[in-house]
């Protein structure tokens, strides 16, 4: 897994799995993040092709702990396995989900209001 931050993005890059020990993982990464009101969490789902119940929890802890700062939590290149978790459960409807991190940067730069609740 691999996490970088470029102005006002951060962005993990989770691999394979999504499940009870790479979801502690993850939400490790997460927390590590000392938040700011006008960031953009990205995960990229790319290389995520298995994701179980377990892994949905890093997922929420994520979108809780970015809404609570003030920030965006999005979801991007999501894998068919994975997207049907999120169906499934319903929180496809939940989390904000793009086809590409070019889309979700481009949407955000963009978003009148995101932009305002950030300066």
């Amino acid at each position: 897994m691999t996490n970088s931050s470029e102005s006002q993005v951060v962005l993990f890059q989770p691999s394979e799995r999504i499940d009870s020990q790479t979801g502690i993982d993850l939400n490790q990464k997460i927390s590590q993040i000392t938040p700011s009101a006008n960031q953009l969490w990205v995960i990229d789902l790319a290389k995520v092709n298995f994701m179980d119940s377990s892994g949905l929890v890093p997922l929420v802890n994520g979108l809780k702990a970015a809404r609570q700062h003030g920030c965006r939590l999005v979801l991007c290149n999501v894998q068919a396995p994975v997207r049907l978790v999120l169906e499934l459960t319903q929180l496809d409807s939940v989390f904000e989900i793009y086809n590409s991190y070019e889309d979700a940067v481009l949407t955000a730069d963009n978003d009148e209001t995101f932009l305002s609740a950030t300066r």
